[in-house]
């Protein structure tokens, strides 16, 4: 596969600290060439499913042969392996805690490795930051073509990741909310496509929390300002948003108690 010579980076590591830029400086001595995208670094401290979904819902827009180093890691040191992976013309590199899972399931008959040659790490890592001295020069070394298999053995059996389905029952859809984007607005695990059965005939009814919103907007203005409104966002999720506002703040919950909270689709009756 050809690289394209791109290494995206999301962490949980924010911005404050100086660890992302150390990982960047590994990876710019190995490879000066680099060219290196913060996808982002203010993942939920240890939250190995906000971080899963964010590389799922970013990779795609990136060409061919791009690397995507991933680090939310409250086991570094302890028992699960450092892995590489290739799927859907990507590499991938990072902690095996189910970080990569939706990728490897959406993206069957990739290959994973462990990463077990220390050739191609920093010497002498220490136990507590393997994203500065194993995934980041790794990520820089399949940057610049070296082969996924001489990284180390082939695995099949990476961890798994339970991920909260949408699901139907007595005639309505429910899923939750996953995630707060930084705009407040509320992000599901609803997909557009399974929203098409109750969109065709009618406008859909979406409760959440004490919020009940009646009928899909296409855009944010399509209601008045401050107004709360549903609608399918730019990655194909339901989306739970107020024009001009903040959702997360409007939906009637404590912040703590937003995301998993139930999120449920219905038919709108038609009066007769």
């Amino acid at each position: 596969m050809a690289i394209s010579g791109i290494i995206t980076l999301v962490t949980d590591f924010g911005l404050r600290d100086p660890y992302v830029g150390m990982m960047k400086g590994v990876i710019l001595s190995i490879n000066r060439g680099a060219q290196l995208v913060d996808v982002s670094h203010q993942v939920g401290a240890g939250s190995i499913l906000q971080a899963a979904s964010f590389v799922r819902e970013a990779f795609v827009f990136f060409p061919r042969g791009t690397v995507h180093l991933a680090v939310v890691d409250p086991g570094v040191g302890g028992a699960r392996r450092p892995i590489a992976l290739e799927a859907g013309g990507h590499y991938f590199v990072g902690p095996d805690n189910g970080i990569f899972w939706p990728v490897i399931h959406d993206f069957d008959g990739g290959k994973i490795v462990h990463l077990t040659e220390s050739t191609y790490f920093l010497k002498e890592p220490s136990f507590t930051f393997h994203g500065r001295e194993i995934f980041a020069p790794v990520a820089a070394h399949l940057s610049m073509g070296v082969e996924l298999q001489k990284l180390g053995p082939l695995i099949t059996d990476p961890c798994k990741l339970r991920l909260p389905v949408a699901y139907e029952k007595d005639d309505a859809l429910f899923g939750q909310i996953i995630r707060v984007d930084n705009f407040g607005n509320l992000i599901t695990n609803i997909h557009g496509d399974r929203l098409k059965r109750y969109v065709e005939a009618s406008q859909p009814v979406v409760e959440v929390g004490r919020l009940t919103i009646r009928g899909l907007s296409r855009v944010y203005s399509d209601l008045e300002e401050g107004q709360p409104l549903v609608l399918i966002n730019s990655s194909n999720w339901l989306e739970i948003a107020v024009n001009m506002g903040r959702a997360a703040e409007y939906i009637g919950l404590a912040q703590e108690e937003i995301v998993g909270t139930v999120v449920k689709v219905t038919k709108a009756v038609k009066a007769i």
